[in-house]
């Protein structure tokens, strides 16, 4: 008797979980992946079967996701999800032949990541009034820490004071897959961070002691909280599309790059897994250096 697809997704979701140890974001982004592409070859091809899926069956759902205006980036990322789960089905002894062998994925336009101009990072930390209350005094915390670190906003969320190293200046983060790096930071954060501490001790009767940053009730904070005090400040002082708390995460990449860092070191200090992701922190740069020489160069 066949297996249906819920199981096999269940059961990749799983090993995705407790194997790979992915954060809860991407096992949802897999698992919306996964359960819309069956979906579309149930209706489409009355097709359950694990082991009759055709690569003429993905072709079709991705001429019909792109028919619905997806971006050449959305795309590739199922595409991704489909090539990960079929390559661990094969990895069981499910399937012999991937139906993801010979789909080949859009090309995208490689965007460079946005990021906030460094003076208006100055007017960020230097000129702007942040309200003098426990709210406040978290939204200045979550944005410095988010420039000074680059962390994720996960890794954010999830930092607890026991990470924090006021003896060696240093963050301990965890992140993807469970991966710990530490990040050295400068007296400036530090401070704030015993600070921001010693004031939850005091003001509050039964704070979570455990994560560094709590709302006015006590408890830990959640993403969108994050994001909303991010855009409200970021707001304030640029004028760039994007006002996310990853947005945060590549200005500090960019500044460090832009300003000499080696790209190994910032690969490190991101968390990343290779190189290649990193590189993208390069063209901005090369943006910069051309800017110099056009304005300073005579033959320019």
């Amino acid at each position: 008797m066949a297996i249906p697809p819920e199981k096999h997704i269940r059961a990749f979701l799983d090993y995705l979980k407790f194997q790979k140890r992915y954060s809860q974001h991407t096992l949802v982004s897999y698992e919306t992946d996964l359960v819309s592409f069956f979906s579309f070859v149930t209706v489409q091809f009355e097709e359950t079967v694990l082991t009759n899926i055709k690569p003429s069956f993905v072709r079709s759902w991705l001429a019909d996701l792109k028919q619905q205006q997806n971006s050449a980036k959305t795309i590739n990322r199922k595409i991704s999800s489909l090539k990960t789960f079929f390559k661990y089905q094969l990895k069981l002894g499910h399937l012999s032949v991937s139906p993801m062998a010979t789909v080949v994925s859009p090309k995208q336009s490689k965007r460079l990541p946005q990021f906030v101009d460094k003076r208006d990072t100055e007017t960020l930390f230097t000129h702007m009034e942040f309200a003098d209350d426990w709210t406040g005094r978290t939204e200045r915390l979550i944005l410095q820490l988010l420039y000074h670190t680059g962390m994720r906003q996960a890794e954010l969320i999830g930092l607890k004071e026991s990470q924090i190293d006021f003896a060696k200046d240093s963050i301990k983060v965890l992140g993807k897959g469970s991966k710990e790096r530490i990040i050295p930071v400068g007296k400036e954060l530090l401070t704030a961070v015993k600070e921001y501490i010693e004031q939850k001790q005091r003001e509050m009767a039964q704070p979570d002691r455990t994560y560094l940053l709590v709302r006015i009730n006590g408890q830990p904070l959640y993403p969108k909280w994050v994001y909303n005090a991010v855009k409200k400040y970021l707001s304030q002082v640029t004028t760039i599309d994007k006002k996310s708390p990853h947005i945060l995460r590549h200005t500090f990449a960019t500044h460090l790059t832009n300003n000499g860092a080696d790209l190994n070191a910032v690969k490190e200090l991101l968390g990343h897994s290779s190189l290649a992701a990193t590189q993208i922190y390069t063209h901005n740069t090369i943006e910069k250096l051309k800017d110099v020489y056009k304005k300073a160069h005579p033959k320019a």
